[in-house]
């Protein structure tokens, strides 16, 4: 009977250890040299170092073991680390679900002459890590060769060696891509490599006019071939942040329409993942919040409304959730192409109430600024320079608002800056509500409006509100020709 206890007893501890196995992860470190002192499991998340987020931890023993036990069901493994406490050491490893491994090193040694056991992807990629060491010690060779090249001839026997070199280094991803398939590594090297545009002219579809667009679209269309968007560890990697802006910096036209089509096919892309989808939509919209380029908080609106307002973040706690949406309403009534929301405010010299919206004029500039703000000292004698030089003479009229200030310090600064041509407004009884309708929270923030109302220009300065008249003034006469 005791012996039939035993055996279930048995039973029960190999399918716990099994059901572990296929969860999560266990290590066994060993690392000569090190006693008593702690070590953290570290890991990437789409962004290279230094960004990097703890995961788990051990302590080291007198004999230099520590133990990684990892039982989270959610794990998928990646580009891990192993960053020892105090020591600013650490080396990276492949951790997969399921792995259970010990790694061996010394500490004088490190990140050098590490070992595994029961990792052959991990030998692999110390064997990769020692390759890609060498093809860097050349590319320094080849810098230095460059440096001390004596003729155009030399530079290019230069040149020609790094290209062989880069061939190479290719070479061995491939190669490896087609020896361990569907392997952590080989979707890493699928993910680094880039679109190859086919040699040759290439045309448009009459057949005779050759198609000089064709590089690039061809590029944007395939820029993502590479990369296995069904591959969560992939986000447990230093790459994918870094792919998404040079993808959208440099091969996604910068226009509203471009960038908004651009987050679709991504989001789609990345549909029924976890990590992958979370991270995308997070980056998309923090982009895009975030972009320097006029009028691309238009396409943050979009992702807001289509995935957020419906459901998409489930991984958001409603408080921040709701800071999505009401960050994207207070936008969404200023983004250019949308109608100008009133602002109506009495003039500081007379008192009258004055409306924006009741200016006539071809172009309206709304300018909100701050006596007390460094940079609105800097911006505003700009502004009234080119008003000067160019915007007075195309039919612009200046509407400011001083969101702060006391009477006397808001004159000063209108007679200081010789805005007295403008129409200079203040909100000292804190009647408007400007701060929302056009998303002013520090100053300068200045608008350029059409003679309709509508928002033409927002978050300008000096140097560019001269362009965009330009820009609108083209697209009018274009219009006015095709009339013809």
């Amino acid at each position: 009977m005791k012996q039939i206890k035993l055996l279930i007893l048995l039973l029960l501890i190999g399918q716990s250890q099994f059901s572990f196995a296929r969860l999560g992860y266990h290590i066994n470190l060993k690392i000569a040299g090190v006693t008593d002192s702690k070590v953290y499991l570290v890991h990437y998340y789409g962004k290279p170092g230094p960004t990097v987020y703890i995961s788990d931890s051990a302590n080291f023993d007198k004999d230099g073991n520590a133990e990684f036990n990892g039982s989270d069901i959610d794990f998928v493994g990646g580009i891990y680390i192993m960053l020892l406490a105090g020591q600013r050491t650490s080396f990276e490893f492949m951790l997969n679900k399921g792995d259970d491994i010990s790694i061996n090193a010394t500490m004088s040694k490190l990140p050098d002459g590490i070992t595994f056991k029961n990792s052959p992807e991990n030998d692999r990629f110390e064997e990769y890590l020692k390759y890609l060491k060498a093809y860097n010690k050349k590319e320094e060779g080849y810098k230095k060769d460059l440096e001390a090249a004596q003729s155009s001839h030399d530079t290019e026997e230069v040149r020609k060696r790094a290209t062989v070199s880069l061939k190479e280094l290719n070479n061995y991803r491939k190669d490896y891509v087609k020896k361990y398939p569907g392997t952590l590594l080989a979707n890493i090297f699928r993910a680094m490599e880039t679109p190859e545009i086919p040699e040759g002219d290439h045309f448009l579809e009459d057949g005779h006019t050759k198609d000089s667009t064709f590089g690039i679209r061809y590029y944007q269309k395939h820029y993502w071939d590479g990369f296995n968007f069904k591959d969560d560890r992939l986000i447990y990697t230093p790459l994918y942040d870094g792919k998404l802006e040079d993808f959208f910096a440099k091969w996604v036209q910068p226009v509203i329409d471009s960038q908004e089509f651009a987050c679709d096919e991504m989001m789609s892309k990345v549909k029924g993942t976890k990590d992958l989808f979370h991270y995308t939509l997070w980056w998309l919209t923090n982009h895009f919040e975030s972009s320097k380029i006029m009028g691309m908080d238009e396409v943050f609106v979009y992702l807001v409304e289509k995935y957020y307002m419906t459901g998409e973040a489930t991984w958001l706690k409603q408080d921040e959730l709701d800071k999505y949406i009401d960050r994207a309403r207070k936008i969404a009534p200023n983004v250019p192409g949308n109608k100008a929301p009133e602002v109506k405010l009495p003039n500081v010299k007379t008192g009258k109430m004055e409306s924006m919206l009741a200016m006539k004029a071809k172009y309206t500039l709304l300018v909100f600024y701050s006596p007390s703000c460094g940079h609105c000292q800097h911006e505003i004698p700009k502004i009234d320079s080119v008003y000067n030089e160019l915007l007075k003479a195309k039919g612009v009229k200046v509407f400011t608002v001083a969101t702060d200030g006391e009477e006397k310090d808001i004159n000063d600064f209108i007679t200081k800056n010789h805005m007295e041509e403008w129409t200079n407004c203040w909100d000292h009884e804190h009647i408007g509500d400007f701060h929302n309708k056009y998303d002013v929270y520090s100053t300068p923030v200045i608008y350029l409006i059409d003679d309709k109302k509508i928002i033409r220009g927002k978050r300008m300065d000096h140097g560019n509100v001269g362009r965009m008249l330009k820009i609108l003034e083209d697209k009018e006469k274009e219009k006015n020709k095709s009339k013809q």
